[in-house]
């Protein structure tokens, strides 16, 4: 039985991957310089992060981890963060640390999920240092930079991790792997205005913040899909708003198509909440969101973040 599976990607560097990368099981990663290893995110809770820092020290066994980069704020990606060794330095973006720090779910998870998280004995810990736009963590045989794409994508601090010598990206959750994407605390014009960000790299190899790792057409193939979805939700946001529609109300009557197979399809009732918000110049009322999300799945939101994997 398994919490997740570590995946040599490149010379030296590695992807952890947990399946099914649903709520709260996300992807992160290892990268070998000589100088010191990076880490890129923790996982939701102790035993998964317990679980992935022994598989990375059964590759690395005389290896120092220096640096770990959060992709965004989300708990997915940062509750396990306490788990490190104190000397590491954590690396994040302005505004997800102070995501972060305001984030309530660590210690007053409401019961949006079924059955509700046991996060295990983890505490809050923010990053020590924070990326404006970019930072390079260089070693005298290797680079890895971390960057920012400067506006609203899938979060407002959200952080990519460039492996050059490998050409491997660490999207973070820019990318779902066929699942759905979520944006409730971004935006939706810069989750796509991201994807040709992240065509950019050119990558050979791009490990999701959730869902399998992808390779040569498989990238292009599922970055065409986020762009179909994208602006299927951006034209569901216009007719809602044509029609004075509720984002749920707006949800329930939508065919999701192509889509409706992606896991997590209760989202379109987040992403809507995030594209009225700003097309009315408001805040999202976050409660209000999930509370729909929740009438449109008819019932709490399911997460296998405590079930084992097979």
């Amino acid at each position: 039985m398994s919490l997740g599976e570590l995946h040599e990607v490149a010379h030296e560097v590695w992807a952890w991957i947990q399946p099914d990368g649903t709520w709260w099981l996300n992807n992160a990663g290892l990268v070998a310089t000589s100088t010191g290893d990076v880490l890129i995110d923790t996982c939701a809770n102790e035993e998964r992060t317990s679980a992935m820092l022994e598989a990375m020290a059964e590759v690395r066994p005389n290896s120092r981890l220096r640096w770990a980069v959060n992709t965004h704020a989300h708990g997915d990606h940062t509750f396990g963060n306490s788990l490190l060794p104190h000397d590491v330095a954590l690396i994040g973006h302005e505004n997800m640390r102070r995501d972060l720090e305001r984030d309530i779910l660590l210690d007053n998870c409401p019961p949006f999920w079924t059955p509700t998280p046991d996060w295990g004995n983890v505490t809050k810990r923010l990053p020590n240092l924070v990326v404006h736009g970019r930072l390079d963590i260089v070693g005298d045989d290797s680079g890895v930079e971390v960057h920012s794409p400067g506006y609203p994508a899938h979060t407002t601090g959200d952080l990519v991790t460039w492996v050059p010598r490998r050409s491997v990206l660490f999207a973070g959750d820019l990318i779902f792997a066929g699942l759905t994407p979520l944006l409730l605390m971004g935006s939706v014009s810069g989750a796509r205005r991201a994807l040709e960000w992240i065509e950019g790299f050119g990558a050979e190899v791009v490990v999701p913040g959730h869902g399998p790792i992808l390779t040569g057409d498989e990238i292009a193939a599922h970055i065409d899909a986020h762009r179909r979805y994208y602006d299927f939700v951006d034209a569901s946001g216009r007719a809602a708003s044509k029609a004075g529609a509720t984002p749920l109300e707006a949800a329930e009557s939508l065919d999701l198509g192509e889509f409706a197979h992606w896991p997590d399809s209760e989202r379109i009732v987040l992403n809507l909440h995030r594209w009225c918000a700003d097309a009315e110049g408001r805040e999202v009322d976050y409660g209000k969101a999930f509370d729909d999300a929740i009438a449109y799945n008819d019932g709490p939101m399911h997460t296998s973040v405590m079930e084992r994997q097979q």
